[in-house]
C-alpha cells in the first residue's frame, strides 16, 4: 500500500504528517501505526522530531500524533504532501 506524507520544517523542527490511520481505529492501534511509519521514513535517512497521522473521521480531518503538532495541524492543515512510501 502506498502512503502519503508531508515531511517538513517548522520553526527549526522536522516533523512529519501520514495519510494514514490504523485498521482498528483505536488509540493504541494509531499509536503503533504512527511508530512503525516514523521508523520506516528514519530508515529513508528522514529526520523525523515530531509526527501525526491524517485521517478521515465522519467526513473531516482529524490528527493524531505529537500533542503540539496536532493543535499546529488543527490550525493550519498540511500544506502538501511530499513525499510516498511503500508499507
Amino acid at each position: 500500500m502506498m502512503i502519503r506524507f508531508a515531511h517538513l520544517r517548522e520553526q527549526g523542527i522536522d516533523f512529519a504528517v501520514f495519510a494514514a490511520d490504523s485498521r482498528d481505529h483505536t488509540r493504541s492501534g494509531r499509536e503503533e501505526a504512527l511508530a512503525r511509519l516514523i521508523l520506516r521514513a528514519r530508515a529513508s535517512g528522514l529526520k523525523i522530531d515530531k509526527a501525526a497521522l491524517a485521517y478521515e473521521e465522519h467526513g473531516r480531518t482529524c490528527y493524531f500524533g505529537t500533542p503540539d503538532l496536532v493543535q499546529f495541524l488543527a490550525n493550519n492543515g498540511v500544506p502538501a504532501w511530499t513525499h510516498t512510501m511503500n508499507v
